[in-house]
């Protein structure tokens, strides 16, 4: 038994249909409704409340877990008393890059690293899917707006973090590293508003906005420290978060996918 946390988001829910798909039993965790798929089991769960977790991990061999919560090493604990072995976490670039600005990535890397399992630590920096964004302006004016336009970072695919998450699950090998991983070369927000017109076979506009524009409209959804870091990241990246890593293509065996081959599946969003 494998357990999922954030099993319905971005890549968990990927993560548990291609370990469903290789034969694995699934425990999949959310606060919310679950998934309908056969040999998966829903566990309505939060991994800010530790205690309510303690069925998900019984019998479990390996955990995905989310940074999420402020008791990492409580979940670690309940999981390691339920039969977890093995636990892969899905961390941030910023945890390694910007340390302080992400504190609560890196005390859950920590706790991993101090739990007595074996671990492998997942570093992405963007997403693709952020990109959905900016979908609503795309179907009503085909026009994207972002700060820092011409300023181009290498974003990951979640397809492929759902697939690094499930070979790194199953396969020995993997313990005690920490993977970085990108997409397979940096991309401006210019550069991936063009992606998404070629997938729909229509120009999309770029406006760049001011950073203060982008802060206001970040501060709706975001805290304030994690706004101010993210648009550090994304207007003045150090080279570390400007790198190509070979990471996913050490794990996959192939390079990650493109922007546009994120662009080009998901394109009914922006219809």
């Amino acid at each position: 038994m494998i357990v999922v946390t954030g099993a319905t988001g971005n890549v968990g829910g990927e993560l548990v249909r291609l370990l469903t798909a290789a034969g694995e039993q699934v425990t999949a965790v959310s606060r919310n409704a679950g998934t309908s798929l056969p040999g998966v089991r829903h566990h309505r769960g939060d991994l800010g409340e530790p205690a309510g977790l303690k069925d998900a991990f019984t019998g479990a061999r390996a955990l995905f877990l989310l940074v999420a919560g402020q008791e990492p090493r409580a979940v670690l604990d309940a999981a390691a008393a339920g039969g977890v072995r093995r636990v892969v976490l899905l961390s941030s670039q910023g945890a390694g890059t910007r340390p302080h600005a992400y504190a609560h990535a890196a005390d859950f890397e920590r706790a991993v690293r101090e739990s007595g399992l074996a671990w492998t630590i997942l570093r992405p920096g963007g997403f693709a899917s952020n990109a959905l964004a900016w979908a609503g302006t795309v179907r009503a004016h085909r026009t994207v707006a972002a700060p820092f336009g011409d300023v181009a970072l290498p974003a990951v695919d979640p397809a492929d973090l759902a697939e690094v998450a499930a070979v790194t699950l199953r396969e020995d090998g993997h313990e005690g590293r920490t993977y970085e991983l990108t997409g397979p070369r940096a991309t401006s927000p210019r550069e991936r508003a063009a992606a998404i017109g070629a997938a729909l076979g229509t120009e999309v506009r770029f406006t760049e906005q001011s950073p203060e524009e982008a802060r206001a409209g970040m501060l709706t959804f975001m805290p304030e420290p994690v706004v101010e870091a993210t648009l550090a990241i994304l207007g003045n990246p150090v080279e570390a978060e400007r790198r190509v890593s070979p990471d996913v293509e050490r794990v996959l065996g192939r390079a990650p996918r493109t922007f546009g081959d994120w662009a080009a599946r998901n394109i009914a969003a922006f219809r």
